[in-house]
């Protein structure tokens, strides 16, 4: 029976794509690409001259049922995202949701993600935590940052370099300019750098250092010691 199969993708090194993942390509009918241009890339290291599709933020909303309908008609569907697992801030739920509403099959094969090396690498506590993704640039953030400055778990973000100081920045009048963080950046390239401490001092290291490439941002909660000052004062 045909399926969708939801393929991550490497979010740096070419070097971290599986072999089952290549398999999959190799064996799919279509591929929907979230950029065909950046997922050529992929498919020409890895010998893969399979069909692509664009599938994107900008498209799906049209192009899902359609594609379900490919699936039930008997063609294997593999869905990859420019780099990391789909659906995980990038184009794919949509999809995913209307072919289980379909009762089509979906299988996500397990592969990179940017989130986890950098909780893992943190140093932060990552027995418990919350994933954020990209906060909203305008309408509900600040309503989300008061929310969050109540959270005891670590928090994961994503971040662009054009607004990372900004949102450390924010990070520090919520949340306290001593809560510990950790930020990478470019992870699995060459230039992956990650760096640790207060927010205080990660805002004056970006500061002096042009932020580059793509971040992930990994918040410590809030402490004990912060609620019993809170609750002190209230």
């Amino acid at each position: 029976m045909a399926k969708l199969t939801v393929v991550p993708t490497p979010i740096g090194n070419l070097e971290d794509m599986t072999f089952r993942a290549i398999r999959v390509l190799k064996e799919a009918d279509l591929i929907l690409a979230e950029d065909t241009r950046t997922t050529s890339i992929l498919l020409k290291h890895y010998s893969i001259e399979n069909r692509m599709q664009s599938h994107h933020k900008f498209n799906e909303h049209q192009t899902v049922e359609l594609i379900a309908e490919r699936i039930k008609e008997g063609k294997n569907i593999a869905l990859v995202s420019d780099a990391g697992t789909p659906a995980i801030s990038d184009p794919g739920f949509m999809l995913v949701r209307e072919c289980i509403r379909q009762n089509i099959e979906v299988e996500c094969l397990p592969g990179a993600t940017a989130f986890v090396p950098a909780l893992v690498s943190s140093g932060l506590p990552d027995e418990k935590f919350c994933f954020e993704g990209f906060l909203p640039q305008k309408k509900g953030r600040q309503t989300r940052l008061k929310e969050l400055s109540e959270e005891c778990r670590t928090m994961i973000f994503y971040e662009s370099p054009f607004r990372i100081c900004k949102t450390l920045t924010q990070f520090a009048e919520y949340f306290g300019a001593e809560r510990q963080v950790s930020v990478s950046r470019e992870i699995s390239k060459i230039h992956e750098e990650t760096v640790r401490g207060t927010l205080e001092k990660i805002i004056a290291h970006f500061t002096m250092n042009e932020p580059k490439g793509e971040f992930v941002i990994v918040l410590g909660g809030k402490n004990k010691k912060e609620k019993r000052n809170n609750n002190d004062t209230e």
